[in-house]
């Protein structure tokens, strides 16, 4: 789907050219200088919900398992207002997936998902983290969309996630939740756009895989010098 690449190539462009290595890291533990970002792990994306990843519930124990060996863990989550302007029922005629210009350029519709406050904004049922330190909600402007956890759709409204890890001396993040070619993609490069040394951990992040994004998002990842990286290699 070309406006797929659209999103995806949209926040690479962002990204600064880098040298850092994108290949596997050895085995190593994470240190108080790393921190975990768990990228929209939300009902609304697992099946059943109304923006569902496919296989996407089968990732949250995994993540639990993964969470415990971070001592610095953030989640994001998508926190949309009811009648985003990011929703195709807000376009009469229009219907999801299709595409329209917003005033940041082009805009994918989807159905309703994730509005405040409703059940499908909800975390997933049995995540199980309660030593993550901060909670990044995104996508509550009605105006504009918000993918990345760092920058929302404009790519200039920060969503102060840049200045939190900063204060905290945070020099690498490791990526992971749903989906690989969409919120995780834009993050791990956003990550990259403000210095942070970043992997994303594959096993423990599916993909929706539309026309290919998928393949499409790991080129742009490691094109910025993102990481590829397995729940294995983190002890």
């Amino acid at each position: 789907m070309p406006t797929t690449r659209r999103v995806v190539a949209a926040a690479a462009a962002a990204a600064p050219v880098v040298l850092a290595s994108n290949s596997v890291a050895a085995t190593e533990k994470p240190g108080a200088d790393t921190a975990l970002i768990v990228v929209d792990v939300q009902v609304g994306f697992l099946p059943g919900g109304n923006l569902a990843v496919p296989k996407g519930d089968e990732v949250v124990p995994i993540i639990n398992d993964l969470a415990r060996r971070y001592f610095n863990v953030v989640l994001t989550q998508d926190w949309h207002t009811p009648g985003h302007l990011s929703f195709a029922s807000s376009h009469p005629g229009r219907k999801p997936f299709e595409t329209v210009q917003m005033p940041y350029g082009p805009q994918i519709l989807w159905p309703d998902h994730c509005v405040m406050g409703t059940r499908d904004a909800e975390f997933a049922p049995g995540l199980e983290i309660p030593h993550a330190q901060m909670i990044v909600r995104k996508g509550y402007r009605r105006e504009v969309d918000s993918y990345s956890g760092f920058l929302e759709a404009d790519r200039t409204t920060r969503t102060g996630l840049d200045g939190y890890l900063a204060s905290r001396g945070i020099r690498t993040v490791h990526v992971c939740g749903l989906a690989t070619d969409f919120c995780v993609a834009w993050t791990a490069l956003d990550a990259r756009r403000f210095g942070l040394a970043t992997s994303v951990i594959e096993d423990a992040c599916p993909g929706i895989d539309l026309d290919g994004s998928l393949v499409r998002s790991w080129t742009e990842m490691q094109g910025a010098g993102v990481r590829r990286i397995a729940v294995a290699d983190i002890t």
